[in-house]
C-alpha cells in the first residue's frame, strides 16, 4: 500500500506534483537529514501533467525545512522594543479584533490593510478578499504579486480583454522558435526550462533567443543570446516588429479580422530601423536580423517572459510589446505558438483568480467596474455599495501609507517585505512606524517579524489541504499530509475566525476548505477563469484541471479544443477560436515608444544593477536557508562584474566591493566574469539581514512603478562601486542558519 500523499510544490510557479511519505515507513530504514533528524520523503509525481514527475534541488529537499525555526504559538507585545509574550488564540483572536473595529470608526476602512502572499493557497486569498473588500469595505488587500506578475496582469487585460496565460507547458515541446526575454528560465523555473531544452536538443531545426544582459544558464543553451542594454527591451521588440514589417513576414488577414489599433503601432515601429536598435540596444544589426528571421520563419513562436520584463517602470508596455509581435503574425490560439508568463509564486495565478490585489475583486474582475462589484455584492450578500468603487493601497502605497499616518492597522502573512520591498531603508523606517502590524507566517523569526506587535502560527505547506493554479492555469489540490505544529493554523481559518469576531458570523460558517473553495468558484461562472466544474472532490479523483473548466464540463478533463464558440476556450489553450474577451472580440495593438530606465546610469553611477534568483534559493531563504544542500550550493552573495569594468576600477576576483546607490549601500565578494555585459553588475536577491550583512540587493532599489501596473522597476538602478578591504570575515551561514532555534 503506497503511504504518499500528492501535493505540488511550494516554491516557484511552475507547479510541480509531488509525493510525500512519512519519515519511516515500513522495511524501510527512517529517512533523516544530515543532523539525524526523521524528515519526510519527496519524490516527483509521475502523473502529474506539469512536471511529469520531475523535481528541481528545492522540490526535492523541501520537507528539510518543516521543521526548521517554526512559529508555533500566538505572540503579542505592546511596541517594538519590548519582549513577545505568549497569549491564547483567543487573547490574539480578541486583540486584533478590537484593534480592528477601533481603526474602523477612528479613521475609517481606509486604514486598514492587509499584505498577502503567492504562497498563499486559494482558499486564503479568498477569505481574505472577502473580509477586507467584502466585510470591511476596503480593497486595501495586495499581495507580493504586486512585485512579481501584476505587469502580465494589466498586459493581458489591456491587450485581450482579461488576465490569463493563453498557453500551456505541452507547447514548449511543439514550438518551432522559444523567444525568451527577461527571464533566467534554467534557474528559475527548472522544470519548465528542462522541457524546452531537452525538445531543443532533439530537434535541430528549433530556434531559442535568449534576451538578457547576462549569459545565464538560460542563454547558454540558446541559438541566439542578445545581452541587451538593461531598459532597451522595447527597443528591441520594436525593432524586430520594424523588420518584419519590411520583410512583409506578417499575417495581414488575421491583423485585419481579429486585431485593433495596429495603424497607430506601425507608425511607432516606423521610427525603429535596425541601425538605431542595434545602437541603442547595444548587439549587431546581425544579430537583431537573426532575431527577426527566425521570427518571421517559424509557424509557432513562443514567447517565454517573467520578472526581468514585469519587473519595470515600463513593465506593461513591455508585455504588450511582446504580444504585439505575436498579434503581428498570427502567433497565438494554436499549439507551439502564444505569449507565455511564467508566475514567479506558486500560486500568484490563484491569488489573481480570486481577487489578490488592490484593484481586483474574484472572478477576473475589476473594482472599477460597477457591474463587477454588483456582481460580488449580492453574491456575498452585502448591501449595494458596500464594495469600495476606488482601488486599495498598493503594496508600496502601504509603505507610503505608513509614512504620513494613513495607515492605523497593517496585517502581513506569509511574506518578508522587510527584505522583499524597494528602496529598503525606507521601507523599513515606515514598517517602525507602523502602529499596528500583525504579522502571520510559519517561520519565526523573520527580517519581517522584527517589525511586528502580534505574531500569529500560521499552518504552511503539506500541513492544510487547498488548491493552488500553475502558470500554466493547472489547478492543483494540495493535500495535508501531516498536522500543523503546535497551535499553527491555516491562513484561511485565521482570516475566518477574525470575520466572525467582528460579527460576521454567516458570511465565514466554513467547516473545511473545500467549502471555501466551493463557494469561490462559484464566483467564476461565466468569467473568463470558470472553473465551477472543478472541486476539492473532483480534483481528488481527477487529478489536476487547467481552467476554464465550467460545470458542464464536469468529467470531461482535457476536452475542449473542438470547434463552436461555447468550447473554443476549454481545455489546454486560450483563444483557440481567435475570438478576445473585449468589447468587439478584438485582441489590441499596443503603440509605445521605449523610455528606458527610470533611472539610467550617469557620471556619479556609472553602473546599472540588475538582481535575480540563483538555482537553489527561494526569496528571502526562509526555507532554502535552513536546508544545509542548498546553504552548500549557494553559501554566500556576489556581485558579478565585467573583467573589463573590473580592471578599471582595480577589482579582482573575491575582493569585497561596495555598491551604492541614491538610497542605500551594500557589499559584496566580487565575480568577475564575461557572463555580465560591461556597465551592468547583477546581485542575488536572496540575502536579508538574518543571512548576511549589509548584502540586501533591495537596500540599492528604487520603488519606481509603471503607471498601469503599479509594479516597482526592481530590476535596474544605477549605482557607483567602490572596492574596499575587508575587515571581518564573512559569515558561515550554514552556522548561522542553524543558529535560530528559538522556541517559540
Amino acid at each position: 500500500m503506497s503511504e504518499f500523499t500528492k501535493t505540488l510544490c511550494p516554491y516557484c510557479g511552475v507547479g510541480c506534483g509531488l509525493e510525500v511519505s512519512p519519515p519511516a515507513q515500513l522495511g524501510k530504514a527512517t529517512n533523516r537529514d544530515s543532523q539525524g533528524n526523521p524528515t519526510w520523503r519527496v519524490r516527483g509525481n509521475k502523473a502529474h501533467p506539469s512536471s511529469q514527475g520531475m523535481v528541481c534541488v528545492k522540490g526535492a529537499t523541501i520537507a528539510e525545512s518543516l521543521d526548521k525555526n517554526r512559529l508555533h504559538y500566538p505572540m503579542v507585545r505592546d511596541s517594538l522594543d519590548r519582549e513577545f509574550r505568549r497569549v491564547s488564540w483567543d487573547e490574539a483572536f480578541d486583540l486584533i479584533a478590537k484593534r480592528i473595529q477601533t481603526v474602523r470608526f477612528t479613521q475609517g476602512p481606509e486604514a486598514l490593510c492587509m499584505y498577502g502572499s503567492g504562497q498563499f493557497q486559494t482558499e486564503d486569498y479568498y477569505i481574505a478578499q472577502k473580509l477586507m473588500k467584502g466585510c470591511l469595505g476596503t480593497n486595501n488587500f495586495d499581495a507580493n504579486s504586486r512585485l512579481c506578475m501584476s505587469s502580465a496582469v494589466a498586459g493581458y487585460i489591456q491587450s485581450f480583454g482579461a488576465d490569463g496565460p493563453p498557453c500551456c507547458y505541452d507547447d514548449l515541446e511543439l514550438t518551432d522558435c522559444a523567444f525568451l526575454i527577461g527571464t533566467n528560465t534554467a534557474e528559475c523555473h527548472p522544470i519548465v526550462f528542462n522541457r524546452l531544452a531537452k525538445y531543443h536538443k532533439k530537434n535541430r531545426k528549433v530556434k531559442m533567443i535568449v534576451v538578457d544582459p547576462r549569459r545565464t544558464p538560460t542563454a547558454e543553451a540558446a541559438d541566439l543570446h542578445l545581452a541587451i542594454r538593461p531598459g532597451t527591451d522595447i527597443d528591441l521588440l520594436n525593432g524586430i516588429a520594424h523588420l518584419l514589417m519590411r520583410w512583409n513576414s506578417i499575417d495581414t488577414m488575421f491583423m485585419e479580422d481579429c486585431t485593433s489599433n495596429f495603424p497607430a503601432y506601425a507608425e511607432v515601429i516606423r521610427h525603429y530601423p535596425p541601425e538605431v536598435v542595434a545602437r541603442q540596444c547595444g548587439i549587431s544589426i546581425e544579430d537583431l536580423e537573426t532575431a527577426a528571421r527566425y521570427w518571421g520563419k517559424s509557424e509557432r513562436v513562443l514567447s517565454l517572459w517573467s520578472m526581468g520584463v514585469n519587473q519595470s517602470s515600463e513593465g506593461t508596455a513591455k508585455v504588450r510589446t511582446i504580444i504585439n509581435l505575436h498579434l503581428m503574425t498570427g502567433q497565438i490560439g494554436k499549439p507551439g505558438a502564444g505569449p507565455f508568463s511564467l508566475t514567479g509564486q506558486p500560486n500568484a495565478m490563484g491569488g489573481r483568480e480570486a481577487g489578490g490585489l488592490a484593484h481586483l475583486l474574484p472572478g477576473y474582475r475589476v473594482v472599477k467596474n460597477p457591474q463587477h462589484r454588483a456582481e460580488v455584492e449580492e453574491f456575498w450578500g452585502l448591501k449595494p455599495g458596500q464594495i469600495s468603487p476606488n482601488p486599495g493601497l498598493t503594496a508600496w502605497d502601504m509603505i507610503t501609507g505608513l509614512e504620513n499616518d494613513a495607515v492605523g492597522l497593517l496585517w502581513i502573512a506569509a511574506t518578508n517585505p522587510a527584505v522583499s520591498m524597494p528602496d529598503l531603508e525606507r521601507t523599513k523606517k515606515a514598517l517602525l512606524r507602523s502602529p499596528f502590524t500583525i504579522y502571520q507566517d510559519a517561520y519565526y523569526p523573520t527580517e519581517t517579524s522584527a517589525y511586528a506587535h502580534v505574531l500569529l502560527p500560521a499552518a504552511q505547506w503539506g500541513e492544510k489541504t487547498g488548491v493552488m493554479t500553475n502558470s500554466e492555469r493547472m489547478v492543483t489540490l494540495c493535500s495535508a499530509f501531516r498536522q500543523p505544529p503546535r497551535e499553527a493554523k491555516a491562513d484561511w481559518e485565521i482570516f475566518a475566525e477574525v470575520g466572525r469576531r467582528l460579527g460576521f458570523k454567516k458570511e465565514f460558517a466554513f467547516a473545511n476548505s473545500a467549502e471555501v473553495y466551493a463557494e469561490f468558484v462559484k464566483l467564476t461562472k461565466n468569467r473568463p477563469c470558470d472553473m465551477t466544474g472543478i472541486s476539492h472532490a473532483q480534483l481528488q479523483t481527477q487529478g489536476p484541471t487547467q481552467w476554464p473548466h465550467p460545470e458542464e464540463s464536469r468529467g470531461s478533463r482535457g476536452a475542449g479544443e473542438a470547434g463552436g464558440e461555447a468550447s473554443a476556450n476549454r481545455g489546454k489553450r486560450l483563444y483557440t477560436n481567435l475570438r478576445f474577451h473585449t468589447p468587439d472580440g478584438r485582441a489590441r495593438f499596443g503603440a509605445y515608444y521605449s523610455k528606458g530606465l527610470a533611472e539610467p546610469p550617469d557620471p556619479n553611477y556609472p553602473f546599472v544593477l540588475t538582481n535575480g534568483r540563483l538555482y537553489g534559493h527561494w526569496h528571502t531563504q526562509t526555507r532554502t536557508g535552513q536546508i544545509e544542500k542548498i546553504c552548500k550550493m549557494h553559501p554566500e552573495p556576489f556581485i558579478e562584474i565585467h573583467p573589463r569594468d573590473a580592471a578599471r576600477l582595480g577589482i579582482a576576483d573575491s575582493m569585497y566591493i561596495e555598491v551604492r546607490s541614491r538610497r542605500g549601500k551594500a557589499k559584496f565578494p566580487a565575480k568577475v566574469t564575461k557572463a555580465i555585459a560591461p556597465g551592468t553588475v547583477f546581485v542575488p536577491m536572496h540575502w536579508g539581514s538574518l543571512w548576511a550583512d549589509n548584502a540586501e540587493a533591495n537596500a540599492l532599489t528604487h520603488p519606481e512603478s509603471c503607471p498601469d501596473s503599479l509594479q516597482p522597476e526592481l530590476k535596474a538602478c544605477a549605482v557607483q562601486l567602490i572596492p574596499i578591504s575587508l575587515e571581518v570575515p564573512i559569515k558561515d551561514y550554514q552556522l548561522q542558519s542553524s543558529q535560530y532555534s528559538n522556541p517559540i
